[in-house]
């Protein structure tokens, strides 16, 4: 009665402002434009009635008058009465139905579908909120590869110049020795879809070895020749004749520079005996031939099917090869470089980690199932990240459902656990070291049964406790959920001083404690 007659003198102090209210009907108390219909702000807003509790349209224990609208929506429990004997009405709205599932939000790669529920059944008052989320998203793929922007290729910059394919330079300029380098098209790479350009110029480019030395000789020397034909090798010498007799045969010159080829020079002009002739000795010395790389060769093919691999090619030392102590070709046999078979690898869908658990709820049920044998529901979800159109989908299922008994902050009976070993000693020497155990309260859940009917389910289901409670312990040196007790540490080494502390100490278990 008390709010009906504040309400009533608050109302009346309203239509007393009629000089000032516009000329709608009655006036109303209610200022309005001289023009417009009347405003449905009053000048004075009487505080309404707040209740604790508020079920099946009723409101309960009744907080008082004074308590303003504000105030009252701060706990979305509560009733409010916007005046005495309006209806109650609940803080708390009520979710609609979800609506339909939107189509994916994208035409290609992968994207999401939504779907969206209001609060309005019935809409919260003063401010108040439907509990959980207003949307609901999924994933969805279109099993297409995105279009991006056209790019012509693009050659990168070209590598270092490879080794040389000899270690000499024939007189020949047709023979000379040639070196390699290769650039790829990846500044940028052509675009796949749509299909760029590739890019203009060759992949590779040889040029000939400078600075190289001529090399001794072109090709193999002859066999050896009689006396009586020219020599066609430096290491011929001219040696004295076996002795007639008692008598030596006379040594003749070297020969006489000719337009002969350098490994080779006939016979010395003037009239000379057999014995005169430039032959070869017993054991002759061959000339040196060092080894020469013939061409590169593709040895192998691209290592993959897909992306970017490898390509091993090999050359041999055989143009011409080492002969009679000559040097052996410089540098490796074998080379690879990277090769792009331009067909993206498929990439496998990979879980993400599981989520937390969603409230205890039961669908449809509009009572409180909290600290009751009432099995709800819950979930959580994961999911499939880094799948490419064409790799595998992650296996299994992108939700988890269970069964469960909410006890969040339920006030159960607890007990006092054993307690816990001591631990270490702090500080870890003689003075004031002391150790410690707890032990804590623990909640002894309701001998609900663990098996039984789920929510939706033909079936019986295990069930979960989830939440947590609040364990109510007799308390212990006027503790009640947590007990530590402590005791000091016998038989502890002597402290360091504190200038040792600056250097590590023996034991790793020792903690390191800064210099003041």
């Amino acid at each position: 009665m008390e709010g009906a007659v504040t309400f009533g003198l608050l109302l009346a102090l309203c239509w007393a402002l009629g000089p000032f209210a516009g000329t709608g009907a009655g006036g109303g108390g209610c200022v309005s434009e001289p023009s417009g219909p009347p405003q449905s702000v009053c000048l004075s807003v009487p505080p309404g009635l707040c209740y604790e509790d508020f079920g099946a349209g009723k409101c309960k224990l009744f907080l008082g008058e004074d308590v303003s609208q504000e105030d009252c929506c701060q706990n979305p429990n509560y009733g409010y009465r916007p005046r005495a004997g309006a209806p109650c009405q609940s803080l708390m709205g009520g979710w609609s139905a979800w609506g339909p599932w939107s189509s994916c939000s994208v035409t290609c790669a992968e994207g999401v579908r939504k779907r969206v529920r209001r609060c309005t059944e019935p809409a919260p008052i003063c401010g108040g909120s439907c509990p959980g989320p207003d949307s609901d998203t999924m994933p969805c793929d279109t099993n297409k590869i995105c279009p991006s922007e056209c790019v012509c290729g693009w050659g990168g910059d070209w590598g270092q110049w490879g080794p040389c394919s000899a270690t000499c330079s024939p007189e020949d300029v047709k023979l000379k020795p040639q070196q390699r380098r290769w650039r790829v098209c990846n500044n940028p790479p052509p675009s796949v879809i749509p299909p760029g350009l590739p890019c203009i110029g060759p992949t590779s480019e040889d040029q000939s070895c400078p600075g190289l030395p001529f090399c001794p000789g072109e090709k193999d020397p002859p066999a050896p020749l009689s006396p009586s034909q020219p020599v066609p090798c430096p290491g011929a010498r001219w040696e004295p004749a076996p002795s007639r007799g008692d008598r030596p045969l006379p040594r003749s010159p070297p020969p006489q520079a000719s337009q002969s080829p350098p490994w080779a020079f006939s016979q010395p002009s003037g009239e000379v005996s057999h014995a005169d002739l430039c032959f070869f000795l017993s054991d002759p010395a061959p000339c040196l031939v060092d080894g020469g790389w013939n061409n590169w060769e593709t040895s192998s093919t691209c290592s993959v099917t897909c992306g970017l691999g490898r390509v091993t090619q090999k050359r041999l030392c055989n143009n011409p090869a080492p002969r009679h102590g000559g040097k052996a070709c410089l540098g490796l046999n074998t080379r690879s470089h990277f090769c792009n078979t331009k067909i993206p690898c498929p990439v496998d869908g990979r879980w993400s980690e599981w989520g937390e658990w969603s409230t205890c709820t039961r669908p449809g049920y509009t009572g409180s199932i909290s600290c009751r044998e009432i099995v709800g529901q819950q979930r959580r979800t994961r999911e499939c990240r880094g799948r490419s159109p064409d790799g595998k989908r992650c296996e299994g299922s992108t939700i988890h459902i269970r069964s469960c008994y909410n006890m969040f902050r339920c006030k159960l009976e607890g007990q006092w656990s054993d307690w816990s070993p001591w631990g270490l000693c702090v500080p870890p020497c003689e003075k004031n070291s002391m150790k410690s155990r707890k032990r804590v309260c623990q909640p002894t859940y309701p001998k609900f049964s663990m098996e039984t009917q789920g929510v939706g389910s033909t079936g019986s289901v295990n069930v979960s406790f989830w939440g947590k409670p609040w364990p109510q312990c007799q308390p212990i040196n006027g503790q009640a959920l947590e007990v530590e007790e402590k005791e000091p540490c016998l038989n502890m080494p002597p402290c360091p001083e504190e200038e040792e502390y600056e250097t590590p100490l023996l034991d790793p278990s020792f903690p390191h404690r800064d210099p003041p």
